[in-house]
């Protein structure tokens, strides 16, 4: 399938497709491109928006970010990911950065990643390794049983 959002990619925009292609759609193609462009391309290609205005899969009313809007829509449940996905949003919605200790450095590491690869594609493929990583301590970290 295609998935299709804004350009410049940032923490949400990278954490999407990362969750997509791992839990929802291993063979999925991105597609980014300047926010007044996404509902013609969208209906062009038949991609799928996401993390962009008015998307199903955007930020929701209720506050939840993007990578929160995909967790719920595809019954994600696993209790790491659900770790993530409060880092994920806590960095991504700026009046909630502070609401988690981890998501002012995801923030920090997301813009350094997007100085470093300015191009959306090749940023995504660099920052997919520090998720991958991120998801690994945050499968550990629920599996640590209660104190």
């Amino acid at each position: 399938m295609k998935w299709i959002t804004r350009s410049h990619v940032h923490v949400d925009r990278v954490a999407c497709p990362w969750l997509i292609t791992r839990f929802i759609d291993s063979e999925a193609e991105f597609l980014f491109v300047p926010t007044a462009e996404i509902e013609r391309i969208a209906r062009e290609t038949g991609a799928i928006p996401f993390d962009s205005p008015g998307a199903e899969l955007g930020h929701g009313p209720d506050g939840r970010c993007s990578f929160e809007s995909i967790v719920e829509k595809y019954r994600l449940k696993e209790p790491g990911l659900l770790r993530l996905a409060r880092i994920v949003h806590a960095a991504d919605v700026a009046a909630d950065i502070d609401k988690d200790p981890i998501a002012r450095g995801l923030e920090a590491l997301a813009t350094g990643y997007s100085l470093r690869f300015p191009q959306d594609m090749e940023n995504l493929e660099h920052q997919f390794e520090l998720y991958d990583a991120l998801y690994a301590w945050c499968r550990m970290e629920t599996a640590k049983p209660a104190p």
